[in-house]
């Protein structure tokens, strides 16, 4: 098995365009992925190992949002383990390039968890605004639908990316990568999860959390509207 090291050197070389990237995916979330990444190589963790790690990072602190009531130790504690567990979201899939390659099994897995991550975030939000409205200020049963509508903006988003990757055709081999653009990776940092994963450190704040989350699901509406129509455009030229 090789080291750490030598892993790390390997997947130097191997890592995906940043296209469409933000500028936390690119320069926070990928090089954290990377350390895991050869660190579970190192291990002889398998990638479908380290997706069902993620999972249980996130699922854990979704869980402490949903159940315990709001504090600052708790929204950091959250946050952390959201930003390792996203981490982990990139590492299963630089582990499986530093293996050789995923399989499709692997990818239908990390799909799914990624659903169902998203799903239960903000039905977890919910449960926590409909447990403890004193502390997040929403006595009025109006708060409740903020959730859902962060969700809704949400699944759509996830699913119609991942279908408008799906349908696109394939470049030429061959065909050099597109460069990215840093402006397209500033403009999307109000998008990126891991950026809104920082909102967590809001929850001592309540009713600061409150806000600071409905913002940054009206945001997610905005972009989700932008999206389909760049997408609804990009797919028109398309003939099957």
């Amino acid at each position: 098995m090789a080291s750490v090291g030598t892993a790390l050197r390997e997947l130097r070389g191997a890592q995906k365009s940043a296209k469409g990237v933000s500028l936390y995916s690119r320069f926070v979330n990928r090089p954290a992925g990377r350390y895991l990444a050869a660190g579970s190589y190192a291990l002889g963790l398998s990638p479908n190992q380290v997706t069902l790690v993620s999972a249980a990072f996130s699922f854990a602190a979704l869980a402490a949002v949903a159940l315990v009531a709001p504090s600052w130790g708790l929204g950091l504690a959250v946050w952390a383990a959201l930003a390792v567990g996203f981490a982990f979201d990139s590492a299963d899939g630089q582990l499986a390039r530093l293996r050789g390659g995923g399989s499709a099994a692997g990818e239908w897995l990390d799909h799914v968890v990624d659903a169902a991550k998203l799903t239960a975030l903000h039905t977890c939000v919910l449960i926590a605004f409909h447990r403890f409205p004193e502390a997040y200020g929403t006595g009025s049963d109006g708060w409740l639908l903020v959730p859902l509508g962060f969700q809704f903006a949400a699944v759509v988003t996830f699913f119609g990316g991942l279908l408008t990757e799906k349908l696109k055709p394939r470049p030429a081999p061959g065909t050099p990568a597109e460069a990215p653009s840093t402006l397209r990776a500033v403009a999307l940092l109000p998008v990126d999860y891991g950026v809104f994963c920082l909102v967590f450190l809001l929850l001592g704040g309540g009713e600061l959390f409150r806000w600071a989350y409905a913002a940054l699901g009206a945001v997610a509406g905005l972009f989700l509207l932008a999206f389909l129509t760049k997408w609804f455009r990009e797919l028109s030229a398309v003939r099957r």
